[in-house]
């Protein structure tokens, strides 16, 4: 019965890869950076970065931004099994772990791929609160020295599930809008006082670069040297990893520098 059971779990993440493969590349897709070389999709891309985003819009980045030497963070709940099937497929390698769940591992192997690849991970699961970012990202870049990339996403009124991240479904042939910040570098050695500061910074400016795509995919205007987002590659199956695309920043974004802590800053590429 274990075996049946994997085997459709298999069959439903190489199904679940494919809808949402064809369902997104009905949406109009189109990307703002602030700095355009953080895209892993990019000619002019390197090194490796902590890639983060809201729960909600997971969907958004696995769908186009597979195939780019990237290891995504899914939760242990068996709710996540077809989605850790499907980011296979569709370009990721995937650790599972939460907060409440395997987190030790959950960070080894984190820190232990981070040697080879980009990490993403989508800060306020498993279970919220929604749209409020855990430590975990911002601990795991002071440790690694790793510059974070915070990813606003949005859709022209979506339809949203009921659930405790009010999960966001794009209505086909609708627009799909993001906007990414530049790389962000995290002071090493922080202290919990240096994490928390950090951590309410960098989640202030996540939900300001959500609001902004939110509204720029509901208005449709055009930004200043927007792009269109595709997605990479067709299904991975084995999964296979390529390097290979890359708006002039809407705004810089400003952090206020508390007592005896260093602000954010761009990292260089």
């Amino acid at each position: 019965m274990k075996i049946k059971s994997q085997w459709l779990n298999g069959l439903a993440g190489l199904t679940a890869a494919s809808l949402l493969r064809r369902w997104m590349s009905t949406i109009d897709c189109k990307v703002a950076y602030y700095d355009p070389i953080v895209d892993p999709a990019g000619a002019d891309y390197s090194g490796h970065k902590l890639f983060v985003f809201w729960h909600e819009y997971i969907a958004f980045p696995i769908t186009l931004r597979g195939n780019c030497n990237t290891s995504i963070l899914l939760s242990q709940h068996r709710d996540a099994d077809i989605l850790a099937r499907a980011s296979h497929h569709l370009g990721f390698r995937h650790v599972r772990g939460s907060t409440f769940q395997g987190a030790t591992q959950a960070l080894r192997q984190l820190i232990r791929l981070s040697k080879e690849s980009n990490l993403a991970w989508g800060c306020d699961g498993p279970r919220g609160p929604r749209r409020v970012m855990g430590q975990g990202p911002i601990y795991l870049s002071s440790k690694l020295r790793m510059p974070l990339v915070l990813m606003g996403y949005g859709y022209d009124r979506p339809w949203r599930i009921n659930s405790w991240d009010r999960f966001a479904i794009p209505r086909p042939g609708s627009r799909g809008r993001s906007v990414w910040s530049p790389a962000i570098t995290i002071p090493p050695n922080l202290d919990r006082d240096g994490l928390e500061h950090y951590r309410l910074q960098a989640e202030q400016l996540l939900n300001r670069l959500t609001s902004e795509a939110e509204a720029w995919a509901e208005a449709g205007t055009p930004k200043i040297d927007q792009r269109t987002m595709r997605s990479q590659h067709a299904l991975s199956l084995p999964l296979r990893l390529h390097r290979p695309h890359g708006i002039a920043a809407p705004h810089a974004a400003a952090f206020a520098r508390p007592p005896q802590t260093a602000p954010l800053t761009t990292a260089d590429a």
